[in-house]
């Protein structure tokens, strides 16, 4: 666990949000949010707030699932929001009525994982995808083909993520396969391709990519954009995010609130805080992947010239919430994979 303390014997309230006092539990993606907001944050509003990290949604379901929690707010991606609400794992916070709202991009509003903007306020999006260490491969990266039928650079140097989510979407891009499939001659083709790659496969992880692929201990790796970009411009890495004809799959992370939650009022005084242009901008420059709030963007960092991993130049394809019919093909392909 990660705690910042930070207490001032006069706080700063900050436009358009409600003073705050005591704690904030954040659960959220590791290292997602900028240190310095959460300093900024504590010290404004007189808040102790502790953060924890987490590497999948999954991860973060199954401690929603098992009740008490002890968080405030966590960042659960587009398709998990829909799962969560569904479950009454979330509280109706009316996010619609936050100052927040205001701030969030037409096209991020009234989404069908929240259509009346009761419970959620987007954080970032992106895409997943896979990236390459140039000193490991230095072939064609505009297609799916070349990270699961690995040229012969690659064999044996591929690295996936832990959980299905993103992966099996990804290969579904590649097969031509609907997300959602309830269609299990459909999922078969997609274990068949998972498992024909699982020879050249050295490692599923979905912590500590950096050093992985940046170091050459693999030559490709599943990974997310704004990660790529970030170790490619701030430790030099020889890396390149792949731009696969056959699409990318999209994400959109948010900031809700668990049911139950014992500092409500502190959760949404933190999203108005994380959604103000001055603070987004900080948060998108720090985090490096696309910001659905509007930003202050004198100050933005990032561009299609010095950050392409960041504006897809191929289709973008939105992991969804499947049906428990589907979900299970899912499962049962993954399963299967890793014994």
């Amino acid at each position: 666990m990660k705690k910042i303390l930070l207490s001032t014997a006069a706080t700063l309230a900050f436009a358009g949000a409600a003073q705050a006092e005591g704690k904030l539990n954040l659960y959220v993606w590791s290292d997602s949010i900028a240190p310095e907001l959460i300093e900024k944050f504590a010290k404004e509003n007189d808040v102790e707030v502790t953060v924890d990290g987490f590497n999948s949604n999954e991860d973060l379901l199954t401690k929603l699932q098992a009740g008490a929690s002890g968080y405030d707010l966590v960042t659960p991606s587009q398709h998990f929001v829909k799962i969560m609400v569904d479950q009454g794992l979330l509280e109706d916070i009316d996010a619609h009525d936050l100052a927040a709202y205001a701030q969030v991009d037409e096209k991020w509003r009234g989404q069908w994982w929240d259509p009346e903007n009761d419970y959620s306020i987007p954080l970032a999006y992106g895409t997943a995808g896979y990236t390459v260490n140039r000193d490991i491969y230095d072939g064609p990266v505009d297609s799916w083909a070349t990270y699961f039928e690995a040229p012969e650079a690659l064999k044996g140097k591929i690295a996936s993520l832990n959980y299905p989510d993103e992966v099996v979407g990804a290969a579904q891009l590649y097969l031509g396969v609907e997300f959602c499939s309830e269609d299990p001659a459909e999922m078969k083709k997609v274990y068949d391709l998972l498992a024909a790659q699982k020879p050249d496969v050295a490692v599923f992880a979905s912590d500590n990519i950096e050093n992985r692929i940046g170091s050459g201990e693999v030559g490709a790796h599943f990974w997310w954009d704004g990660n790529s970009l970030k170790t490619r411009k701030n430790d030099g890495a020889p890396i390149e995010f792949a731009m696969p004809k056959e699409g990318l799959v999209g994400w959109l992370d948010s900031m809700v609130v668990p049911a139950g939650a014992a500092n409500v009022d502190n959760a949404k005084a933190f999203i108005d805080f994380m959604s103000t242009p001055e603070n987004a901008t900080i948060q998108y420059n720090y985090y490096a992947h696309s910001s659905p709030v509007a930003l202050d963007l004198d100050k933005a960092e990032y561009t299609p010239e010095n950050a392409p991993e960041l504006f897809p130049t191929v289709p973008v394809e939105f992991s969804r919430a499947c049906s428990p019919a589907a979900q299970d093909l899912v499962t049962k392909v993954w399963t299967q994979l890793l014994q």
